[in-house]
């Protein structure tokens, strides 16, 4: 019982170390909220579904050029992101790979944002699952 009890401490300890998760509605909401077109918000869900289930703390794995790709949208760090051990990064939305890991969607959004205006939605691998017809997120709101 004393083993059982230290676990369950810990693992509440560690609780807020996982990011969040969230799904097609709380998304569509939030990024509602911080402006984005809701003509967009279906395919927005669809690529984090499919990107990273919804988890706002996921790190793909290693790439074949050796870059990870982050967070809820799983955006690169060769051309978006600074990871932290300093290899060469593009940079181009300002923001360290870690920023790309929190519960505070903005950061993550407004990135997003950015590789869609200069890449479209093909720069996600998965879009080939959201282009064409995507679930209404009108029953989120």
């Amino acid at each position: 019982m004393k083993a059982f009890a230290f676990l369950l401490f810990a693992v509440a300890l560690a609780a807020p170390a996982f990011g969040e998760v969230l799904n097609r509605c709380s998304l569509a909401r939030e990024m509602s909220r911080l402006g984005v077109p809701r003509d967009q918000l279906a395919r927005w869900a669809c690529i984090a579904e499919h990107e990273s289930s919804y988890r706002t703390d996921v790190v793909g794995p290693t790439n074949y050029n050796g870059s990870n790709d982050y967070g809820l949208f799983q955006i690169n760090d060769y051309y978006w992101c600074q990871p932290a051990d300093g290899r060469f990064s593009y940079n181009q939305c300002h923001i360290g790979c870690d920023g790309l890991l929190t519960n505070d969607i903005e950061p993550i959004v407004r990135c997003a944002q950015e590789v869609l205006r200069m890449q479209g939605w093909s720069a996600w691998s998965t879009w080939h699952y959201c282009d064409g017809y995507v679930p209404s997120i009108d029953d989120c709101f």
